[in-house]
C-alpha cells in the first residue's frame, strides 16, 4: 500500500480538481494538505503487527486537515466530505487496479479510518468557522462601540447644557457618529446578502467619479493628516454613488492602514473600452499570492495583514460586493518591488447590469 501512495494521490488530485470547484485553483501543497500522513496511518492500521486499530486512533491529523480547509481555502463542509469520499474510492480503485487483494477486515479498517477522518475533519472545520465568526463578532462590537460611546457622551452633554450654540454643535457630532454606525451596519448587511448569493440593491445615477474620489480624499486627509497623490482622468458614468463611495473609502482606508510610514497613497482614474479603472496604490508589506483571495472573504484577513490592526474584516469583501454587483470586479497586485495596488474595474454604464445575478462565495 505504501508503494502505491504516489499513484493514489496522483489519481486523487485529478479527480478532486475535476469534481470540486473549490479545489481547482489550490496549489498542490495546499490541496494535498495532511492526507499523505493520514494515508500512512491507514497503512499502519492494516498492518497486523503495528499497534494502531484505525488511522484515526490517537491522532489529530484529520482534524488539522479540516481546520486548514476552514482557514485557508474556500471549502464548505460538503466539499470537505466529498474529497474524503473521493479519497476512499481512489484507494480501493488503485489497489484493485494494481492487483492488491484486501481481506474483509482490511476493507473494514480502511472504511472505519476514513469515516473517522470525516468526523474529525468536519468537527474541526466547524470549530474553526465558529472561532472566525466569534472573532468577527468581537471586532464588530469593538468598532461599533467607539461611535456609539461618542454619540452617548454628546447626548449626555446636551442634557446638562443650555447653550444653544453648543447644543447645535453637539447635535452635529452625534449625528456624524450615528451615521457612521448606520453605514457600518448597512455595509455588513449588504455584504452578507451578497455572500448569500444576492446582488446589492443598486440605486444608479449619473455622476463624475472624480468628484467622489475628491470627497473621500479630503475626508481622509483631514482625518489622517496624510498626503494622497491623484493622477486622474474625469470619468462620468452610471453607478450607485453611495455604494461606490463606501467602496473607495474602504480601499483608501486599507492603503492608509498598511502603508509604510512616511509614504504616500496614489489614486488613479482611467477609462478604457467603456470601463472605469480606479486604482489605489500604497507601498508596504506585500500580500502573498496564496493569501490574496482571503482578504476578500468575510471573517478572514491574509496573514500579511494580521498585525493587531483594528477592523472587522468586512471592508474588502464589501468592495468586492460593490464591484461585482456593478458587473465588474476588484483585483489586487502586490509585491515587494511594486507595492500593493487595488483596482476597481467596472463598466461605465451599469444600467443594463443592474439586475445581474451574483454567485455566492463560500465563507
Amino acid at each position: 500500500m505504501l508503494e502505491l501512495r504516489e499513484a493514489v494521490f496522483a489519481e486523487w488530485e485529478k479527480r478532486v480538481r475535476a469534481a470540486l470547484p473549490q479545489a481547482q485553483a489550490l496549489m498542490h501543497p495546499i490541496l494535498i494538505n495532511t492526507l499523505p500522513a493520514y494515508y500512512d496511518n491507514i497503512a499502519e492500521a492494516i498492518t497486523p503487527t503495528y499497534p494502531r486499530l484505525t488511522a484515526a486512533a490517537g491522532t489529530s491529523i484529520a482534524a488539522e486537515h479540516g481546520g486548514e480547509r476552514a482557514r485557508i481555502t474556500e471549502y464548505d463542509q460538503q466539499a470537505l466530505i466529498s474529497e474524503y469520499q473521493i479519497f476512499r474510492w481512489v484507494i480501493f480503485d488503485v489497489l484493485y487496479r494494481e492487483g492488491v487483494q484486501l481481506e474483509p477486515l482490511e476493507v473494514l479498517i480502511i472504511n472505519e479510518s476514513l469515516d473517522g477522518a470525516i468526523k474529525d475533519a468536519v468537527q474541526a472545520f466547524s470549530l474553526v468557522g465558529s472561532a472566525l465568526r466569534e472573532r468577527f463578532a468581537a471586532a464588530l462590537a469593538h468598532d461599533l462601540r467607539n461611535p456609539l460611546t461618542a454619540a452617548m457622551m454628546v447626548l449626555d452633554f446636551i442634557a446638562v447644557t443650555d447653550d444653544p450654540v453648543e447644543v447645535k454643535n453637539m447635535v452635529r457630532k452625534a449625528q456624524k457618529n450615528l451615521m457612521r454606525i448606520d453605514g457600518m451596519i448597512h455595509e455588513l448587511l449588504d455584504t452578507m446578502s451578497f455572500h448569500s448569493g444576492s446582488s446589492l440593491s443598486l440605486q444608479l445615477s449619473n455622476f463624475e467619479v472624480l468628484d467622489v474620489v475628491k470627497e473621500v480624499q479630503g475626508e481622509k486627509i483631514v482625518k489622517e493628516g496624510l498626503h494622497i497623490q491623484s493622477g486622474t482622468t474625469p470619468v462620468t458614468g452610471w453607478w450607485d454613488r453611495a455604494a461606490l463611495k463606501r467602496a473607495i473609502e474602504n480601499i483608501i482606508g486599507n492603503a492608509i492602514k498598511y502603508r509604510t510610514s512616511g509614504t504616500s497613497i496614489t489614486i488613479k482614474i482611467n477609462e478604457a473600452h467603456q470601463r472605469l479603472l480606479l486604482t489605489v496604490h500604497n507601498v508596504g508589506q506585500p500580500i502573498p499570492p496564496d493569501e490574496q483571495e482571503d482578504i476578500f472573504q468575510m471573517y478572514r484577513r491574509a496573514d500579511a495583514t494580521k498585525r493587531n490592526e483594528e477592523g472587522w474584516g468586512i471592508g474588502l469583501p464589501y468592495v468586492r460586493a460593490v464591484a461585482e454587483s456593478h458587473g465588474g470586479s476588484i483585483a489586487v497586485d502586490s509585491s515587494v518591488e511594486r507595492g500593493t495596488t487595488f483596482c476597481i474595474d467596472i463598466p461605465v454604464d451599469c444600467r443594463p447590469l443592474k439586475d445581474s445575478p451574483s454567485v455566492a462565495l463560500p465563507t
